[in-house]
């Protein structure tokens, strides 16, 4: 069993999720009057700490590393995951109609919450798609394995994982890292939590804000560097670090 940081995060975070629903679930009942007391879980606590983890997004040059290391059909697929920010089931089901070369978008018709969504494609998000779809019908899916096939449930992580080792990308990342990838990139650049949330996918901008608020560039951060000047303790250095995965 995996016991590493991240992995007890997470399922700490799930089962403070069950707690919650439960909680609700019996405080309902207590209203009710189906039992007497809640006594016995209105004391019960969650787990601390277990949604601030740092989110694992790769910089351009580990990007160009790990599609390089990737096969060509799975190159494709994290590719499209890349410019698009969409998770690998939206894009498992994406078809030709999906595509509009006008609007230059991505048609998610059902996603994870439900609702469909239109992903606006960067100019090179554009081409890249318009060369998948040449020739195929309407109906015909965007990504295909290697052998014609649809990529289906859980076929990503092994190829994804093999890519990252032969990258030698440490850690190693999950698909969900390339959402990460794409939403930290707008972020960094100065795009709007707004329109972040609504590429993809989110009802508002909450999730975005926590977990790519600090990446983006802000008026206060701006205001106190320009305004506070510099006490001269430290001399300018013209080493340049090396950079780490984060």
């Amino acid at each position: 069993m995996d016991n590493s940081l991240d992995v007890v995060r997470r399922r700490r975070s799930t089962a403070n999720r069950i707690l919650t629903i439960l909680k609700a679930a019996l405080n309902h009942a207590h209203r009710e009057g189906k039992c007497a007391s809640d006594d016995a879980w209105r004391t019960a606590g969650a787990f601390r700490e277990v949604d601030s983890a740092r989110l694992r997004y790769l910089s351009d040059e580990e990007v160009r590393r790990l599609t390089n290391a990737c096969p060509v059909d799975f190159r494709t697929l994290v590719t499209g995951a890349l410019l698009s920010g969409c998770r690998y089931g939206e894009l498992a089901a994406m078809t030709v109609d999906d595509f509009n070369p006008d609007a230059g978008t991505l048609r998610v018709r059902a996603s994870k919450s439900g609702k469909p969504r239109h992903v606006v494609l960067t100019q090179e998000g554009r081409d890249f798609v318009a060369q998948l779809v040449i020739s195929k019908p309407g109906g015909a899916c965007v990504f295909l394995r290697s052998n014609g096939k649809r990529w289906t449930k859980s076929e990503q992580q092994r190829p994804l994982s093999a890519a990252c080792r032969a990258a030698r990308i440490d850690p190693a990342v999950n698909f969900h890292s390339l959402r990460h990838t794409y939403a930290s990139r707008l972020a960094m650049r100065g795009a709007p939590l707004a329109v972040i949330a609504k590429q993809l996918g989110h009802a508002d901008t909450r999730m975005v804000e926590k977990h790519y608020g600090h990446l983006a560039p802000s008026y206060i951060a701006d205001t106190v560097r320009a305004a506070f000047g510099s006490f001269g303790f430290v001399e300018p250095s013209n080493v340049v670090p090396i950079a780490t995965s984060r």
